[in-house]
């Protein structure tokens, strides 16, 4: 709230300002409508220019000035005028034309020399003068006022003359935003937009010259340099086309957040960014049920393990968002879990949030975290999950992923949390690699101990593939390599991956733990599968080079443990429907072969093997684990 004292300075400027020009507009329709009347005597013209003129600024300008307050008009910032400001002006203006020309009936009879007796002519007159010069005014000041404060911005060296593809609502809003604020080195200089209707119309000043599929040939004429994709609604499809078309013409792309993510708000020139793989993915956003995510996360104890990990801190702050009663953050490594933990206090959730440095597999440490704060949902996506180096090293992931999901497990059934849910992993399906192989002995883990008599926590794990800027995924690295200049390597031509956005991967793992039930593997709909080197074409050439002639790319080979397709369901898994359209639920007939404790100690048996026998070992508890060096 503004001081007083800056409040009272302001209603004073406002008063002047406005008092001036109502009595402008006034004077000068007296003069207007009298001066060098031929229908009237030089006394008439005389007694109303010099008796009932003087009376009537008396009276009418206060009113009008009185109405304007009332509509709100002192208390906006001066500068700031926009259509709502000039319809509340008019509406000011109309109401008090109106008491100008109801006035005198009501006190008077309403006589000609009656001095609150305005003549319909000077009325009229005076709310069209009042009209232009009130928001004439106000857009002159803000006009001069973004005139002025041009090259207050940021230095930005050469000012880019951009193209906006999308002349719509998004598009206008945009242009608005950037011929309104200069410093930021954007010029619109010209609309590119599919509907021919709008072709050679102008907005903002800035015409609409053709279609996107003349951006070359317009980008030349123009000057056009860089192009800003505001299509908020349209296909990703047609995102890619426009991309591809801009990339050819080595044209830098950038776009504007979708209308969803602008929360319907508008569009300004600080939500322009680079376009990015995720814009070009091909799937929609999933709909998740807000209410009955927030039913199980709210008033509640959460722990998540991993909490530092990608997809860990996500998780984290979108169950800080449904309100829990206490958010535990749990990781080993001290300087993730407090940048986890910066970020979410400066998203507002100090109050909630505990940071916990601790080891999944530590017996001790996690037994006086759950003795201590008794979490009623355990999210356990602590886990090592890069596959080569755990070739190399088959002991620590089976430690980390079976062992310290067994620990955390057993003590969430012990101390009675209501859902416990294992962030697993598509390469638990038939895997050929260790971390995979350890995903699946975990899904194992949690169906054993789900099958324990008079167990109340409900037990599930989560699949899902690759998600995008994920630690340990495939986007990062292309990013690093096509900036040091290449060449960006990938395994093999026909690898293909299943990709979605941490987000919405997150999401939707919340959505399941909604959905299922004790013993469930729950997984979600990836979409299609993509290439991996046709994902890097695209971020080659959103950066607006060429592939294998800017940046080079370099088949190396499968890694090891690597599949060219990964797979989304085992052997023996049955499928089961959700209310959820991108969740599924898996379900396996019959009993578990072992108990959890029998599954434990085989598995800590294996620890102390060699990586050879330990990988044959793992064989014998999942069978359809394909060790890479046979």
């Amino acid at each position: 709230m503004a001081p007083p004292a800056s409040r009272l300075k302001r209603a004073a400027f406002f008063f002047a300002a406005y008092g001036m020009l109502a009595g402008l507009s006034l004077w000068f329709a007296y003069e207007l409508r009298f001066l060098g009347a031929d229908e009237l005597t030089t006394k008439e013209s005389v007694t109303y220019l010099h008796e009932q003129r003087p009376f009537a600024l008396l009276w009418l300008v206060p009113l009008k000035v009185g109405l304007l307050a009332l509509w709100g008009q002192f208390r906006g910032v001066f500068y700031y005028f926009r259509l709502p400001d000039a319809l509340r002006t008019g509406l000011a203006l109309a109401t008090a034309t109106f008491a100008a020309l109801a006035l005198p009936s009501l006190l008077s009879s309403g006589a000609p020399d009656d001095h609150f007796s305005l003549p319909r002519g000077v009325t009229l007159i005076d709310f069209n003068l009042s009209l232009v010069l009130f928001i004439g005014f106000r857009v002159s000041v803000r006009a001069l006022r973004e005139r002025f404060s041009a090259g207050t911005g940021s230095p930005v060296g050469v000012v880019e003359r951009i193209a906006v593809v999308g002349a719509g609502q998004s598009g206008a809003q945009l242009v608005a935003d950037l011929l309104g604020r200069r410093g930021h080195g954007l010029e619109p200089v010209c609309f590119l937009d599919d509907d021919v209707a709008k072709h050679d119309l102008h907005i903002h000043g800035v015409p609409v010259v053709g279609s996107p599929a003349r951006m070359g040939e317009l980008a030349e004429k123009f000057g056009v340099t860089e192009i800003i994709l505001a299509l908020p609604a349209t296909s990703v499809r047609r995102i890619r086309e426009v991309s591809a078309l801009a990339a050819a013409n080595n044209l830098r792309v950038l776009v504007v957040p979708s209308m969803a993510e602008l929360a319907g708000g508008r569009v300004r020139a600080s939500d322009i960014r680079p376009i990015s793989v995720e814009d070009i993915l091909g799937r929609a956003p999933a709909q998740l049920d807000d209410e009955a995510i927030g039913a199980m996360v709210k008033g509640r104890v959460i722990l998540v393990t991993g909490a530092g990990g990608s997809i860990g801190l996500e998780l984290s702050r979108q169950v800080a968002a449904h309100g829990p009663v206490r958010l535990l953050l749990l990781d080993q490594c001290e300087v993730l879990l407090y940048q986890a933990e910066q970020e979410l206090i400066a998203a507002g959730h100090g109050a909630v949030i505990t940071p916990l440095v601790g080891d999944v597999t530590d017996v001790a440490r996690m037994t006086a975290v759950f003795t201590a704060y008794r979490p009623s949902l355990v999210l356990h996506a602590a886990a090592h999950k890069h596959v080569p180096m755990m070739e190399a090293q088959p002991g620590e992931a089976l430690k980390n992923n079976v062992e310290g999901t067994w620990v955390v497990a057993h003590l969430a059934a012990e101390h009675g949390a209501e859902k416990f849910v294992l962030i697993s992993s598509d390469k638990a399906v038939n895997p050929t690699n260790v971390m995979g192989a350890s995903k699946r002995l975990a899904e194992l883990m949690l169906r054993s101990l789900q099958a324990r008599p008079g167990v109340r926590t409900s037990f599930m794990a989560v699949r899902f593939g690759n998600v995008l800027g994920s630690s340990g995924s495939v986007i990062p690295i292309f990013r690093r390599q096509i900036s040091a200049g290449g060449p960006v390597t990938v395994t093999h031509p026909d690898v293909k991956r299943y990709f979605m956005t941490i987000p919405e991967a997150v999401g939707l793992v919340l959505q399941s733990a909604t959905l299922g039930q004790g013993g469930d593997i729950l997984v979600l709909e990836m979409g299609a599968p993509l290439k991996i080197i046709d994902v890097a074409r695209q971020l080659i050439e959103l950066s607006g080079l060429r592939p294998d002639v800017d940046i080079e790319i370099r088949i190396i080979g499968l890694r090891p443990g690597e599949k060219l397709v990964e797979e989304l369901q085992c052997e023996g898994e049955q499928f089961r429907p959700t209310t959820h359209p991108r969740v599924c639920r898996f379900v396996v007939a019959g009993e578990t072969s072992l108990p959890p404790e029998a599954l434990r100690a085989q598995v800590a048996d294996l620890l102390r093997l060699e990586p050879g026998a330990c990988k044959q070992g793992i064989r014998r508890l999942v069978p359809e684990y394909v060790p890479y060096a046979e």
